[in-house]
């Protein structure tokens, strides 16, 4: 790392890694410790999430929680399936390619792909040693965050967060190359190494003059996604849909919304739209990068959220006996799903980014 780059960090506090924000208010989740009397405070949150969808949850078990139609048709793989049988199972449940494929527990976008042919089916169903999920590809143009809270005992919650995301790219001019753009684009220094690895031939391609040329298929900002603040858009419409869709199963209290839509007035009418992922108490506050937060600013956001966490998971747990998560219970959870990330993140590093 250059001179240059070093004091960019150092001046930028987004550029921090995601951990460092938290050092001087972390005396405050750590209060919330000792009030609840376990570090596992959070597990009430979302009682029909494994850990309160802080880490180590599935997709299955959220979407299973979704109303029908609300999120896009998905089939789950096991690893260890022969071949033939995988491709069986695919296209007798209607799916053609492209189509999306990642892990069913997995985090940042990690082992997120889209599968255009049997070869990269293959290469992916031979590399992932755990249940992965096959999911229809979503071509609405605009891609949304969203995130809520709500108290258990109330019918109304709170929008507290509306961004857009896009996968990174670079535009291009018609005369230089995809790694000349992506050396020089300021938005995506952070993450060049990472997009450059991906890239193989595709480094040489001279995009059109105009030409978005996508570098990634996640918009998550760990793959280097961009993140657009539309807080303006909240209104009661957003906010009636948003109580409709937490309140289907009943026990959707605190996260964030990923969703893909064909316009944000059509997603606000409740119509045009797919939800691709729910993120439950372990969800990031991402609408701190996209606005322009000072830090200190940004670290008050993100207290106004853990105070509604805890509120929430201390309602559920006095008031409609939801058991907090055992001590022992809960470190052997966490600890098998930091294994499980690390591994995601080793394979994601050394796998094709188609």
């Amino acid at each position: 790392m250059n001179l240059n780059s070093v004091l960019y960090t150092l001046t930028h506090w987004k550029a921090w890694h995601h951990h460092v924000k938290y050092i001087p208010i972390s005396p405050v989740w750590v209060w919330y410790i000792i009030r609840s009397g376990t570090p596992w405070f959070f597990t009430p949150s979302n009682p029909t999430l494994t850990f309160g969808g802080f880490e180590g949850e599935g997709k299955k078990e959220m979407y299973e929680q979704l109303p029908q139609g609300s999120y896009p048709k998905t089939i789950y793989i096991e690893p260890n399936a022969n071949f033939s049988e995988v491709e069986k199972q695919i296209f007798e449940a209607g799916f053609e390619y492209p189509f999306i494929v990642k892990p069913d527990v997995g985090m940042m976008g990690f082992m997120f792909r889209k599968i255009s042919n049997a070869d990269q089916l293959r290469q992916y169903h031979q590399t992932i040693p755990i249940e992965y999920l096959v999911q229809e590809l979503i071509d609405y143009p605009i891609e949304v965050s969203v995130f809520y809270f709500r108290m258990p005992n109330a019918q109304k919650g709170t929008v507290s967060g509306f961004l857009k995301k896009e996968p990174p790219y670079v535009l291009g001019d018609g005369i230089h190359t995809v790694e000349h753009l992506l050396n020089n684009s300021e938005a995506l220094k952070q993450k060049r190494e990472m997009l450059m690895e991906r890239q193989g031939h595709d480094k040489e391609y001279i995009p059109k003059a105009g030409e978005k040329f996508y570098l990634s298929y996640a918009s998550n900002r760990s793959q280097g996604g961009l993140l657009e603040a539309i807080d303006h858009e909240i209104d009661d419409n957003l906010q009636a849909l948003m109580d409709e869709l937490s309140q289907h199963s009943g026990m959707f209290y605190y996260g964030r919304y990923d969703i893909k839509c064909a316009s944000i007035e059509d997603f606000k009418k409740g119509k045009n739209f797919s939800i691709l992922e729910f993120n439950g108490a372990g969800a990031g506050v991402q609408h701190i990068y996209a606005n322009d937060y000072s830090l200190w600013k940004a670290c008050s956001v993100i207290l106004t959220h853990w105070k509604m966490l805890y509120k929430i998971s201390r309602y559920n747990h006095k008031n409609n006996g939801i058991p907090y998560w055992g001590f022992l219970k809960g470190w052997k959870h966490l600890k098998a799903a930091k294994k499980n990330l690390m591994m995601l993140l080793r394979m994601d590093a050394n796998f094709p980014g188609f």
